[in-house]
């Protein structure tokens, strides 16, 4: 039996540069960017006290620090990095090429709307700017899992089964500036956990050269796209193998979605990030009143566990979506991958969108939700919180 571990308060900012410390990576190229600052002025403190070896690269944009970050890994050096919003948009160029050459970076992003107007505080709108790079895309609904997360995605990042790069995002402000009791690991057991780094084509090996980045012609670049999205096929089954593993470890379980109080639901919330803490006190509200209502909380958006989460949702006669983020002229994307997981089954399914530019989601906004849910026929996206 696992001994319970002391905890430490901690933002979620704090949590994460914890865990890049324990890691060690070789390289941390990054520019700061709100509310991703936290993370890299923690982890930086931390290096200048010595309590990490890491390089870390101080570079002149976002776009530079994915360029330096890809062609680390690439060279044979464990790599990490942040970001947020418009950084996120700035290197999106080279989080496509990343993905493609396979470089297993690790990039942890607080998640937060994009301009315009310009704002600060927490959507998943960047998150969802990059779904289809082809990187892992993991959503933490508190620092706990943040921290988590951080540490399975190396594992998952470097498995020779996937070799893809694995973003964790958590809500900016909402999770990077709150400070909550977070159980850490020791640093040897982290180290033992994540072990060496060891790519298995290092550009600097000049004894075995490989060509990287090449032009890709029509008889090549579909089966090269293809292989990525046979890599991303494979992560679900990486994934639960090292979620049982991290599980011996820590005594936290882990998977591509957590379902709450979904057994006996009559009436479900599809959500991710820190809503789904709100919507947990929503269900447990509700369920006092005698309402049969449940959670499903994504973790894993890209790959999108759909077989899974249709299995899981199979009973449930009303579903609703909560998207942090809007697809500009089509339905929210979230909602959209719900419904196709969903396509023929007898659910009722209505979309939802709210929380964008961090406006709060409110415990009784999610009870409405719940109670209209089954009332109102289904129709187009409502908004919760919306001023009209």
């Amino acid at each position: 039996m696992l001994e319970a571990p002391a905890l430490s308060l901690l933002t979620g900012g704090e949590a994460v540069a914890v865990a890049v410390r324990q890691i060690d990576p070789d390289v941390f190229p990054v520019y700061p960017i709100t509310p991703q600052t936290p993370i890299i002025q923690s982890f930086a403190q931390m290096v200048a006290d010595g309590q990490a070896r890491t390089e870390i690269i101080n570079v002149e944009s976002e776009h530079s620090a994915m360029s330096a970050a890809a062609a680390a890994a690439l060279a044979g050096a464990r790599t990490l990095t942040a970001t947020s919003s418009q950084g996120l948009a700035l290197m999106v160029e080279v989080v496509y090429i990343a993905a493609s050459l396979r470089a297993p970076v690790v990039m942890a992003v607080g998640n937060r709307a994009l301009s315009g107007p310009i704002n600060i505080h927490a959507d998943h709108s960047d998150a969802m700017l990059a779904r289809d790079t082809g990187w892992v895309q993991l959503f933490a609904e508190n620092a706990q899992e943040a921290y988590d997360l951080m540490l399975l995605a190396p594992r998952l990042a470097e498995h020779p089964e996937v070799r893809l790069p694995v973003m964790v995002g958590l809500d900016g402000f909402t999770i990077t500036h709150s400070a909550e009791p977070v159980a850490l690991l020791g640093d040897a057991k982290v180290q033992a956990w994540v072990g060496e780094y060891r790519h298995p084509y290092p550009l600097l090996d000049t004894a075995n050269p490989v060509t990287v980045g090449p032009f890709a012609m029509p008889d090549s670049y579909f089966e090269l796209r293809y292989q990525l999205q046979e890599a991303l096929e494979r992560v679900p089954g990486v994934l639960e193998a090292l979620c049982r593993g991290y599980a011996r470890l820590s005594g936290r379980e882990y998977a591509a979605f957590e379902s709450y109080r979904l057994e006996d639901a009559e009436r479900a919330l599809v959500v991710m990030g820190s809503a789904a803490g709100t919507a947990k006190e929503a269900i447990d509200r509700l369920r006092e009143q005698g309402e049969k209502v449940g959670l499903l909380k994504l973790r894993l958006f890209r790959p999108f566990p759909a077989q899974a989460l249709r299995e899981a949702l199979a009973h449930v006669p009303h579903v609703a979506v909560l998207d942090r983020a809007l697809s500009l002229g089509s339905f929210p994307p979230l909602y959209a991958e719900v419904c196709a997981a969903l396509y023929g089954s007898p659910t009722r399914l209505q979309s939802y969108a709210g929380g964008l530019g961090g406006r709060e989601i409110y415990t009784e906004d999610l009870m409405r939700l719940f109670g209209e849910l089954a009332e109102l026929p289904a129709g187009p996206t409502r908004y919760v919180g919306l001023r009209r």
